[in-house]
């Protein structure tokens, strides 16, 4: 079934490859300079390269790029913000800075390339342009000796003054594209993606300030003590990330017991999740509440599980309010029942209540869900005949608010697609 979905709303390929562009132009420029003027102190440039290479080779393939890389991410932070090496001034300047940082990154990343196990070139562009911005904020003054006198705490709030700037850099080049490609607010992305970044990026920007600091003492021999706490951390992470995606896979198989057992068509509840966090993102929920609305969309059904007469379809929008209020209350306690996290089962729970007295979360699954199953069979135009029927509802029935974000949602992305069960 296909909704209205105005070309206006399609998303502009300009702003998309702004930021690989950007790097792109970036790293030639760099590269070109270093081939015509040589490089300086290569030992310190074989060493700090050597590092995110190693950084690399131990990413996680899949994971955001704030989270694939940390080990490479602060080891070519520290390269850009290192003042001394044992004593003696560091040398390099902003396009050697960068060119060692790509050509590093590349190299680590050859063996993802050849499983095709990318994309690297997002992840590859945001190192680039935040290392440059680091580079270009710290090295001229550096290699000028603006900072010859700064030292202990002077020294270390620089750093993190710069770490700081480099991380907002870094999240706003995250979420324009981001922006470009879906078309949601700005704003809550950019919010979304600095949240983001509390946990392991400040690990990230710690490290590295902190080896730039030891390398400045101790010499080379520095780095080699700094990455094991790191790469030890990573490993950690990537326990936490499979218990996460075993966890979220749980889940989902729960959810497909209403289809197995034929009380919800096929992919409802996987089409109502998408949907819904589409539209949360859109009314700016952040990470944490995203997840939460789409566990719960997902298992928003689960409570017809306990009826005796299946509801035609699955169809529980048609039903009178006490009876969705019961089976929503059924659906709460299986879910808690499950030990899934109890804000999930509150949302499952209140997803017939007065929307008024509702979650947020819970608005939009009760709006997404209507939407789904009165535009499933509808046919042509059933898409927006279905929106219309939500606008004119009775007051109280499903939020204002968040049926408008469920228009504009449905106006730019293919998710406004209902394939029938």
């Amino acid at each position: 079934m296909t909704a209205p979905r105005p070309p206006a709303q399609s998303p502009p390929s300009a702003a998309v490859l702004l930021v690989p562009g950007c790097a792109g132009v970036l790293a030639l420029g760099c590269l070109a300079s270093v081939l015509a003027s040589g490089s300086v102190q290569r030992p310190v440039a074989l060493a700090f390269g050597s590092l995110v290479v190693l950084g690399e080779l131990t990413r996680r393939p899949g994971a955001e790029a704030r989270e694939a890389a940390p080990l490479g991410a602060a080891g070519a932070l520290a390269y850009a913000l290192l003042q001394d090496v044992a004593g003696q001034p560091a040398h390099h300047g902003v396009t050697q800075t960068v060119t060692v940082v790509l050509a590093a990154s590349l190299l680590g990343s050859v063996p993802y390339v050849a499983r095709g196990s990318g994309p690297v070139l997002d992840h590859l562009a945001r190192r680039v342009l935040a290392v440059g911005f680091a580079a270009v904020c710290f090295r001229p003054l550096s290699n000028q000796g603006a900072f010859d006198d700064w030292s202990g705490p002077a020294a270390a709030l620089l750093l993190v003054a710069l770490l700081a700037l480099t991380t907002l850099c870094d999240a706003v080049l995250a979420a324009a594209p981001a922006h470009a490609r879906t078309g949601w607010p700005f704003g809550p992305l950019l919010r979304e993606e600095l949240r983001g970044m509390v946990g392991i990026t400040s690990a990230v920007c710690a490290t590295g300030a902190v080896m730039a600091l030891a390398v400045s003492v101790a010499g080379l021999w520095a780095l080699p003590v700094f990455c094991v706490p790191l790469l030890l951390a990573q490993l950690s992470y990537r326990r936490y990330a499979a218990v996460r995606a075993t966890y979220r896979q749980t889940i989902a198989s729960l959810a497909r017991a209403t289809e197995i057992a034929g009380y919800t068509p096929a992919g409802h509840a996987r089409r109502v999740a998408s949907l819904g966090v589409a539209v949360g993102r859109d009314l700016g929920l952040s990470g944490a509440e995203l997840t939460v609305l789409e566990y719960a969309a997902l298992m928003h059904d689960i409570g017809q599980l306990s009826l005796v007469d299946p509801v035609p379809a699955g169809a529980t929008a048609e039903l009178p309010v006490t009876e969705q209020r019961r089976i929503a209350l059924l659906g709460g306690a299986v879910v808690r029942q499950t030990g899934v996290d109890a804000a999930v089962a509150v949302v499952v729970e209140r997803q017939a209540d007065p929307c008024r007295e509702q979650p947020v979360a819970a608005r939009i699954v009760r709006v997404v869900n209507a939407y789904e199953e009165k535009a499933r069979d509808a046919g042509p135009g059933g898409a927006l005949a279905a929106l219309e029927e939500l606008r004119l509802a009775a007051a109280g029935d499903y939020a204002p608010e968040v049926v408008e974000a469920l228009a504009r949602v449905l106006a730019r992305s293919s998710l406004s697609e209902p394939a029938a069960g």
